[in-house]
């Protein structure tokens, strides 16, 4: 299986290293990182983010959480439902 890094643009906060298709929530609840989780499950927004790189693209139900989260944001995630497939960059977002 091959290795990705997920990078905190902006900060100070040190790029983490996890397997392709591995939960974010995982690799970043065993680090610091500027992403903070509620439920873990894509329903409160606490780790919303906007996200660049590649992933897996969103399900229907964290679909329909973005569009009333993050209507206007194209590049929104929740950062508890991604599994990237690459590199990926994670910026918390603000709704």
């Amino acid at each position: 299986m091959s290795s990705c890094t997920i990078e905190f643009p902006n900060t100070d906060y040190p790029s983490v290293l996890l397997d392709d298709g591995s939960p974010v929530s995982i690799a970043l609840n065993l680090q610091n990182s500027p992403i903070l989780f509620g439920c873990r499950t894509g329903i409160c927004g606490t780790c919303l983010v906007t996200a660049t790189g590649n992933m897996l693209p969103p399900t229907e139900d964290e679909q329909e959480v973005l569009s009333i989260l993050a209507p206007n944001h194209p590049s929104a995630r929740l950062a508890c439902q991604l599994k990237p497939t690459g590199n990926l960059a994670l910026t918390p977002l603000n709704p």
